[in-house]
């Protein structure tokens, strides 16, 4: 993933420039067919690639509720029909690692334990390979700025999924703290929404849909700043 923005180091009363974001997928050309061939590549390959397949599903266009929340989980459970090491993988959060290598560590340890315990796992081949994608984050403007928290309580519902995307989810690599920029900026208005942002901080964005954690964004950004589901201020 490539972010263009200096991360911010301190909090203060200005205007919130709320942008929006896509995801241009870049093939690596690396494939696994094995779960052993999977293991290799995932020890080199850029973590671009790691940020891509437990972050990157969540902007896509989907019909369906996703069964697995990362793409490791669900190649090992249709494709090599490993359901076990699948929900394994699957329970596996991003957001508890403030460094991507640490991510990547975690999932090729659970990896290896199956390998360890399983002859069969070395050499059972899937019919369809993984491929190996990469991503670069493109941002863009909206034109919208919010000068105070009840515009944000206001925006919230109407906010696209890239923006959220953007916002609360990839700030989490751009901020020192690894938090989301809400909750940075809501820093600047004193001690008055810290109670906010520590019911922000409790939304755990992995195991929900982006329209999902809008929505719950949303809601408690009203019930703090007291304004009604059905009668929005204009932001």
């Amino acid at each position: 993933m490539v972010a263009s923005v200096t991360p911010q180091v301190s909090a203060s009363r200005q205007p919130f420039a709320l942008k929006d974001c896509s995801l241009i997928a870049i093939a690596t050309g690396r494939k696994a067919f094995t779960l052993a061939e999977l293991r290799d590549h995932l020890k080199d390959v850029t973590l671009d690639s790691v940020y891509h397949h437990f972050w990157g599903g969540l902007l896509g266009a989907r019909f369906e509720e996703r069964e697995f929340n990362n793409d490791f989980a669900a190649w090992c459970r249709h494709h090599l029909y490993e359901l076990e090491l699948a929900e394994q993988l699957a329970v596996v959060d991003p957001g508890e690692h403030r460094e991507l290598e640490g991510l990547r560590r975690e999932v090729l340890d659970i990896i290896d334990e199956r390998l360890d315990s399983s002859e069969l796992a070395h050499w059972r081949r899937a019919p369809r390979p993984f491929e190996f994608i990469r991503s670069q984050l493109v941002i863009f403007a909206t034109g919208k700025t919010l000068q105070q928290p009840t515009d944000l309580a206001a925006v919230l519902p109407e906010i696209s999924t890239g923006s959220v995307f953007y916002h609360f989810i990839d700030s989490r690599r751009r901020l020192e703290d690894g938090g989301d920029d809400f909750s940075f900026w809501l820093a600047g208005f004193g001690d008055e929404y810290q109670e906010l942002r520590n019911s922000l901080d409790n939304i755990d964005p992995f195991f929900a849909s982006l329209s999902q954690v809008r929505d719950d964004l949303a809601r408690l950004c009203r019930e703090h700043c007291g304004i009604n589901a059905h009668d929005r201020s204009k932001g």
